[in-house]
């Protein structure tokens, strides 16, 4: 399960990540980061983050190749988007404001 707590600290996005990431819940995290990336600064805060999958380390990668601070990241998953590198394929839409 997947929990998103979104906070804001001058003009900075903080969305604080809890749980399990997997790729069901991607839909649900773009949208999350699409309603405050135009305009803002934005930190995902993987803390609490226990477990991802191969899908969502590709997700992220393309995310910070776009700009948006992965904080706290636990090792695991900075390796393993290190070891990958950026995947193939466009980069994350946003929108337009």
């Amino acid at each position: 399960m997947l929990k998103i707590q979104r906070s804001m600290d001058a003009g900075q996005v903080r969305l604080a990540l809890s749980g399990r990431i997997e790729k069901q819940h991607i839909a649900e995290l773009q949208r999350a980061i699409e309603e405050d990336a135009p305009g803002h600064g934005m930190t995902l805060d993987l803390e609490e983050v226990r477990l991802v999958d191969c899908d969502v380390v590709g997700f992220l990668a393309r995310w910070e190749s776009a700009g948006i601070r992965l904080e706290n990241c636990p090792a695991y998953v900075r390796e393993w988007i290190t070891m990958e590198g950026t995947p193939p394929g466009r980069p994350p839409p946003t929108r337009r404001p």
